[in-house]
């Protein structure tokens, strides 16, 4: 990043403050330019969803080469979910604090967060990720990236309920046994629809990321089982 684009940027997240400001680092006709995004987020302040258009518009205008955004009244050290996302978009990632104006980047260096203890990011770092991270290091499975936002059945959104058949689940008839990486999907607050997940890893234990705590192993019993509405078993092909 020149410096140029970093007075940009750094201009853009001053100007958004309290809310985190995101953008992207792109190449225009042999140029290098900040292209800023709306945050798209419910909790704007301590976290960031780029706006899709917003990174359409610059994938038509140039080539993306790297991903900005800032942390407000914190460090510019990468959370967890930082380092999953640089990963995921395999650019080189720029973080500016505000209002510190400290700068730090880094790049996709293959980190994996643990299943155990990794804290909850909606998109990021989530229920439906856990399942995925599980599917992909255990049986090397790439299931899809559902979209979804905070709060998304609240939105009248059955995002788990209308997609697990896309995902390549089935749902397990009542005579059926839960198995090792069948995923629980349960009914909990005020929801319509499924808004958790939970993968069964065996011995009545599952794994799961409930909003607002760190990802768990626990026993598969009481309060889980009473929100449990549906078990869905994988049977799409192996990658």
């Amino acid at each position: 990043m020149n410096e140029d684009t970093r007075a940009a940027a750094e201009a853009y997240a001053q100007a958004e403050y309290p809310r985190e400001a995101c953008g992207l680092v792109v190449i225009v006709k042999g140029k290098e330019r900040f292209w800023p995004c709306v945050n798209t987020s419910e909790y704007g302040n301590d976290q960031f969803i780029m706006d899709p258009h917003d990174y359409a518009e610059a994938e038509q205008a140039g080539e993306i080469v790297g991903v900005f955004h800032s942390h407000v009244n914190l460090p510019p050290t990468p959370s967890e979910a930082d380092l999953v996302a640089c990963e995921a978009t395999s650019l080189r990632w720029y973080i500016v604090g505000i209002p510190s104006l400290l700068w730090a980047d880094f790049a996709p260096t293959g980190y994996q967060a643990p299943l155990v203890g990794r804290v909850h990011c909606w998109g990021t770092l989530d229920c439906w990720a856990m399942v995925r991270d599980w599917y992909k290091r255990e049986r090397n499975i790439d299931l899809i990236n559902l979209p979804r936002s905070p709060n998304f059945w609240r939105r009248g959104e059955n995002i788990l309920g209308d997609n697990y058949v896309r995902a390549g689940f089935r749902l397990l008839s009542e005579e059926e046994t839960i198995d090792v990486g069948d995923v629980i999907m349960m009914q909990t607050g005020d929801s319509d629809f499924p808004n958790h997940v939970a993968l069964y890893i065996g011995d009545d234990q599952i794994l799961h990321h409930a909003e607002n705590r760190l990802s768990s192993r626990d026993v598969y019993g009481g309060w889980y089982k009473k929100h449990t509405v549906k078990v869905v078993r994988y049977e799409g092909n192996q990658a």
